[in-house]
């Protein structure tokens, strides 16, 4: 854990790099309690738009019901240009697995989660797949 431990330190530097990797570094762990509000607070992150798109990238190529949970909930609170950017994130990581699979899965699980900015949001990943692969 001792990535997990580093990572979370990195996620509050003033450089965006640093948030970024922290964010890729900690996708893979989007179901460890520590990390998960670390991550939802880079997806939404207000100083630069490559953290937001890196990490949303980051956890829609884990893409288990942890990470898209997490993708869910920011794309349901973002803004409209934050908005933009984790869908770019989300693309890029569809194009560079090849496919929906795990992602696509996890939307199925997802959309009859019991939180309503879940569904919603996870309606909008789904949408974003559909886009992408017209599935």
């Amino acid at each position: 854990m001792s990535v997990v431990r580093s990572a979370l330190a990195e996620a509050s530097s003033a450089s965006w790099a640093r948030r970024a990797r922290a964010g890729r570094e900690l996708a893979p762990y989007a179901d460890v309690p520590q990390a998960a509000p670390v991550l939802l607070r880079l997806l939404l992150d207000a100083e630069d738009t490559a953290v937001t798109r890196q990490t949303a990238q980051a956890l829609a190529a884990v893409g288990t019901v942890a990470a898209v949970r997490l993708l869910a909930l920011a794309v349901a609170d973002g803004d409209g240009n934050q908005a933009d950017w984790l869908q770019t994130g989300v693309q890029d990581a569809l194009l560079d697995t090849g496919g929906p699979g795990a992602l696509a899965a996890a939307c199925g699980t997802l959309a009859q989660d019991p939180g309503d900015a879940v569904r919603r949001g996870v309606a909008r990943i789904s949408a974003w797949i559909e886009e992408t692969y017209g599935c």
